[in-house]
């Protein structure tokens, strides 16, 4: 009998190098490195005989534990460092039982999850910075690209006045980019060891256990924080955070894309491939598959957010309970958002715009998306509250009639007193009224590249 899995959507909703992280091995691992790196650190002090580390370190390999039995002890010893160091010290005891003696010496069992989980989210972070800097190097060609390319802006669903495509996107960049700034200013922040023992104080290493911290960091690569932190649980909170902003941001761009590929708008789809959204009754459809991850992650996100924040008031110097809590949040909260990025790299590079659909569409309203332009011109010449309800009488009158609002605005006499035919024509075509559309296009470009100048030089 096959083993029962819980993998049928990772392919969907989750990119495989993430899972491979937060997999049973990938959790075991990081514990285990930090139990190699202490012993190397309290042989670095002093307090264990060096000779004894490579019989400790030679124990320290996922791969040596059975992950079913750890998993069945787990729901006795209320977490998992416990029955992993009873497991990890009967191996070393097997080779050597010099070496069992000092495994796990002054360290807690929240000292090996959490560093565990922290030397796990250094790699989090790796992945994490790979693909935000590849969605928005896309972004930022595909800004270039279609800065240009007027389609309808829309307020409350309804169309406004024309914007760009390239706007559009540079929207999307600009949130991309100041995604990967947080990403770097926190990292430092992230990345830090958890070392206190019993409970916080490091009492059972004596006058050498500060100096075995500082080791301790220094082997992992680890900032060494101001103190341990066992329930002070900001640091895992804030990229949290970040994790649901990154869901929230990428959520918006899906949620724009699935409404541009509206069978009644049709501006810009997600690249066609093979079987790639199609229904199973409806050969016509071209559903947005890959925007529906992007919502999708966005609405899980803040549920998993709101998890990590209740669990910051923990008691005293161990949580009852609250730390437990975070265990399978703060993976789920990385997976989520790995999968969401996975399918806007999929999407962005390849997105279909069809401009002259653009067009038609902002044609549709028969130019009363560009009452505006008409009514700020007037209102130069005859005030601002005259010229507003003069336009809006002809918008009235042109939807009344069916006719386009050229038409009617040219058959006003004081319309046509105030503005010649060529200036009803300027002012009533998108491309003239774009604003500063090309340069947020711009600014956007170019913080992009100031912040991957910034990491080339850094």
């Amino acid at each position: 009998m096959s083993t029962p899995s819980n993998q049928l959507f990772d392919a969907y909703f989750t990119q495989a190098p993430m899972r491979r992280i937060f997999c049973d091995a990938g959790r075991l691992q990081g514990m285990l490195d930090f139990e190699a790196a202490l012993a190397r650190a309290e042989a670095r002090t002093g307090l264990i005989p060096q000779a004894l580390v490579a019989d400790i370190e030679a124990q320290c390999k996922a791969e040596l534990y059975d992950f079913q039995a750890l998993a069945v002890a787990i729901g006795s010893a209320g977490n998992s460092a416990i029955p992993l160091v009873k497991a990890l010290g009967k191996r070393i005891a097997a080779h050597n039982p010099e070496a069992e003696r000092y495994v796990h010496m002054g360290a807690t069992s929240q000292d090996a999850m959490d560093t565990g989980l922290v030397l796990q989210l250094r790699q989090v972070i790796g992945l994490l910075d790979q693909d935000l800097e590849r969605l928005a190097d896309a972004l930022a060609t595909q800004a270039q690209r279609h800065a240009d390319t007027p389609l309808a802006g829309r307020t409350w669903l309804q169309q406004a006045t024309p914007v760009t495509l390239g706007m559009k996107i540079a929207g999307w960049l600009g949130a991309v980019t100041r995604h990967r700034q947080r990403l770097a200013e926190l990292r430092p922040r992230v990345l830090s060891l958890q070392f206190g023992g019993a409970s916080g104080s490091l009492a059972a290493l004596g006058e050498s256990a500060f100096e075995v911290a500082q080791a301790l960091a220094e082997e992992l690569q680890l900032q060494l924080p101001e103190q341990p932190w066992h329930t002070q649980r900001d640091r895992l909170v804030e990229f949290a955070s970040l994790l649901g902003l990154i869901a929230g941001s990428l959520g918006k761009l899906g949620r724009d894309l699935s409404l541009l590929m509206q069978t009644e708008v049709g501006e810009v789809f997600e690249p066609a491939a093979p079987g790639k959204g199609g229904s199973s009754t409806m050969p016509h459809k071209r559903n947005p598959v890959a925007a529906a991850v992007l919502i999708g992650a966005a609405t899980r996100a803040p549920g998993l957010v709101a998890t990590m924040l209740a669990a910051m008031p923990q008691e005293h110097e161990r949580s009852l309970g609250l730390w437990h809590a975070e265990w399978e949040t703060l993976p789920e909260l990385c997976c989520l958002v790995s999968g969401a990025l996975q399918q806007a790299l999929l999407v962005v590079p390849g997105l279909e715009v069809d401009a002259a659909r653009m067009r038609t569409n902002l044609e549709s309203t028969q130019g009363l998306v560009l009452a505006e332009a008409v009514s700020i011109a007037l209102a130069q010449r005859i005030g601002r509250d005259a010229a507003h309800h003069l336009v809006e009488q002809n918008c009235r009158r042109a939807v009344q009639q069916g006719t386009h609002l050229r038409q009617v605005l040219g058959a006003d006499a004081e319309v046509a007193a105030q503005l010649s035919a060529d200036e009803l024509d300027r002012l009533l075509d998108p491309a003239h009224y774009l604003g500063q559309a090309r340069r947020w296009v711009a600014r956007a470009v170019a913080e992009h590249q100031h912040f991957n100048a910034s990491r080339t030089s850094a």
